[in-house]
């Protein structure tokens, strides 16, 4: 996992900066280390360092370099520690590489290439490409064809892209399973920056990246390249080749410009922020997505898949799809659902969701129900344009904007709230309830303060419990996540009946809990194991509402949210979890906008 940048600059254009610009836009996606390569005077020079972005920038500080074509990469590590060595761009004599994926016969292929005298200098499986690029070369391939071998020759998902000291200023950058996108500068650039004497800014460059968020600072329009595609990227041309290297033609989107997501303003943090832009982005869900409920017409099934986060939004939806449209639902962790020979029925509804929308294991469970039956699909995405949404066949749209932070907030709502509209879709009254969720989320938000407190009680534990019934299993699992997320504290989400059957044996004194009870149908069973909890330890906190807040025990901690709709108060509840854990770590000083070891795009299995 990592992410990809390649700029195309324009005559006599150091695109230096650029490059770092663009690994500035690609930090998001979560990383451990960094590097860029440009072709200088028929030659490749690069530079990596291990850590934050800043690392790198710190080695150029003191470094000359006039390049106009290059590379550069944020490198989440598989294969091979972070560290230097391992550190893309990889690099043999003529060329340089940067890649994003996982090359599955990559041993056998480096057997191959230390045979013929290609000596490797690192653990990653990433070095085999350059090699054998190198080996092509001199063999009397093109880069193209040398490109085009590489892939015939590789198993595996990846998406590539390289610089040849033979192919001059341009690049050559390839995919397959793992998402590229291409970008565009403006049409008739050249004679533009000639009369703007000499300012290539004006126009945007040729670029690739891992996706149009990262590009959307530097051109017009983007292409997504098609699973073994190749492209050859040059000042003012695209060109797109098949496996066979014949020329395809791509179509082009716009590029969305959203350059107030990526800036955390008065916020210090970005997770700060986006936690409290989701009344924002819960509007705007609701205003831009127009659900027809013809779309359940003759569905005997709904089929849900997803990950992390997005599989605890899927896991609340299922109670919603059973108890309001009364159709049986499934919901699966997109990394086992095709491994296990799923029955595929061609009345169900198959549901995506993925924030990026090219989750490699998400995409590849909608692609195998593509493949194997006639499903109607369905995507959930916060990215317009992306694989699950080329791939899908209904999409709607989390209204989230970017969101920078590595751990999911306001795009969990947003798919929350799209998916409440689906369930709901036969209720007017419940529609009409949830069209209120943005303003009881802003005074949920009102809550910050008093939320730090009771964070302080979970910064001086090692682990922590949280409880929930119904709907609010799957909100305990998800404020468990976040806390360990950010703050590298061990949390676990049960539901709350399931306590008794193990659990239990964990509480102790030292180990805080934190309970969901609204006053619903399940008040009482909820408030009967809050006993049981009392009765081994202490350091319980209680988020409930203000009718619920009137039964509870004097001993707990208690966090009064307003009375809302059982219908509609996961995601009500989901904002005060966030809240904990950001506040938690940062009474702890952990990087809360890019913890360790995550990515925010997975794109590896």
């Amino acid at each position: 996992m990592c992410g990809i940048i390649g700029i195309v600059g324009h005559s006599n254009e150091n695109i230096q900066q650029k490059l770092l610009n663009g690994l500035e836009r690609l930090e998001y996606r979560g990383y451990d280390s960094s590097g860029i390569a440009l072709l200088q005077n028929n030659s490749i020079v690069r530079f990596r360092a291990v850590g934050k972005l800043s690392n790198l920038k710190k080695l150029l500080d003191t470094a000359i370099i006039d390049g106009h074509v290059g590379i550069g990469h944020t490198r989440w590590a598989t294969h091979g520690k972070p560290t230097e060595n391992n550190a893309h761009p990889m690099m043999s004599k003529d060329v340089a590489v940067v890649h994003n994926g996982i090359i599955e016969n990559h041993k056998e292929l480096r057997f191959s290439l230390e045979n013929d005298g290609y000596v490797f200098t690192s653990e990653t499986d990433t070095e085999v490409i350059a090699h054998f690029l190198q080996r092509e070369l001199v063999n009397g391939f093109s880069p193209l064809e040398s490109m085009r071998n590489c892939m015939n020759a590789m198993d595996g998902a990846f998406a590539i892209a390289a610089i040849f000291v033979p192919l001059g200023n341009k690049i050559i950058a390839a995919r397959r399973k793992s998402s590229l996108a291409v970008g565009f500068a403006e049409k008739n650039c050249t004679a533009r920056i000639e009369k703007a004497a000499g300012d290539a800014s004006i126009c945007g460059n040729m670029c690739v990246g891992s996706d149009a968020g990262t590009l959307s600072g530097m051109c017009h329009e983007v292409a997504y390249m098609e699973d073994d595609d190749i492209v050859e990227i040059s000042e003012d041309s695209v060109v797109f080749f098949d496996k066979n290297l014949h020329p395809v033609t791509r179509k082009k989107y716009k590029v969305h410009q959203d350059s107030d997501s990526a800036k955390k303003g008065e916020y210090s943090h970005f997770m700060l922020k986006e936690i409290m832009d989701q009344p924002t982005a819960i509007r705007k869900t609701l205003l831009h997505n127009k659900i027809d409920a013809s779309l359940f017409t003759d569905i005997e099934r709904i089929s849900i898949v997803a990950c992390g986060t997005s599989y605890y939004a899927g896991m609340v939806s299922k109670y919603w799809f059973e108890r309001f449209l009364k159709i049986p639902t499934s919901v699966e962790i997109a990394s086992e659902f095709r491994y296990r020979d799923p029955i595929l029925e061609d009345n169900t509804l198959f549901i995506s969701i993925s924030q990026s929308g090219e989750t490699l294991d998400t995409l590849a469970a909608l692609e195998y129900v593509r493949s194997n039956s006639n499903c109607k699909t369905v995507g959930i995405v916060n990215v317009k344009n992306s694989a699950t949404d080329r791939a899908s066949d209904v999409v709607f749209y989390s209204e989230a904007g970017i969101e920078m932070g590595v751990a999911s907030t306001k795009t969990y709502t947003a798919q929350l709230t799209l998916l409440a509209s689906l369930a709901l879709c036969k209720k007017e009254f419940l529609l009409q309830q949830l069209q209120n969720v943005p303003t009881f989320c802003e005074s949920v938000l009102t809550l910050s303060a008093q939320i730090k407190q009771l964070a302080e009680l979970i910064s001086r534990s090692s682990s922590a419990i949280y409880l929930g019934r119904g709907t609010m299993f799957p909100i305990a699992l998800e404020g468990a996540l976040k806390l360990k997320e950010i703050s590298y504290i061990h949390a676990e989400g049960f539901a709350a009946g399931e306590m008794k059957h193990g659990p239990i044996a964990l509480i102790d004194e030292h180990v805080p809990i934190v309970l969901l009870c609204p006053n619903n149908e399940l008040f009482e069973k909820t408030a009967s194991n809050l006993q049981e909890a009392l009765a081994r330890g202490k350091n319980i906190i209680v988020i409930t509402d203000v009718d619920g807040e009137k039964k509870m025990p004097n001993e707990v901690h208690k966090l009064v949210l307003p009375n809302v709709h059982s219908a509609i108060a996961p995601i009500v509840y989901a904002i005060p979890l966030q809240l904990l854990a950001y506040h938690t770590a940062t009474i702890i000083g952990t990087d809360v906008d890019r913890p360790r070891n995550l990515a925010k795009s997975v794109t590896v299995e």
